[in-house]
């Protein structure tokens, strides 16, 4: 069994006095100094949040191509558009014209599901720079 520590982002600074309390706060699990460790918000972990994060954006992806392919392409690749990769992961996108590209990085365990729907593209699009809070405001207007 795998022994974590699960540490709530607010109490960073207070973790020596939780970890005495370790044993009235049910959010805590502490086994071993040296065990994994797992940020939670006290509802979910990190982990968690991605796992949510992925397949949210994939549901969006298949419900877009579904909707209208033409306006909204969706498009995978294991490579970036210069060649390079990222071991286990690949890049699921919507659009792919600068200044419109809506991307994430997906760990490849996802790849057959996405396939499934996705243009495979032998490489990405050119990136165009866009930043988290780039892909927050593009998803808006979708």
């Amino acid at each position: 069994m795998s022994e974590k520590i699960i540490v709530k982002l607010h109490s960073l600074s207070t973790m020596d006095k939780e970890i005495d309390e370790k044993k009235e706060n049910p959010n805590f699990i502490f086994n071993s100094p040296l065990g994994d460790i797992e940020c939670s918000d006290g509802y979910h972990t990190f982990d968690e949040l991605y796992e949510h994060r992925i397949v949210l954006f994939i549901s969006l992806c298949r419900h877009l191509k579904k909707y209208d392919d033409f306006l909204y392409p969706v498009w995978c690749s294991v490579l970036h558009s210069d060649g390079s990769k990222f071991d286990d992961w690949f890049i699921l996108g919507i659009r792919k014209e600068k200044g419109e590209q809506i991307t994430y990085h997906l760990p490849v365990r996802y790849w057959s599901e996405v396939c499934e729907f996705a243009e495979v593209l032998e490489k990405a699009p050119e990136y165009d720079g866009h930043t988290p809070a780039d892909v927050l405001e593009r998803m808006k207007i979708l």
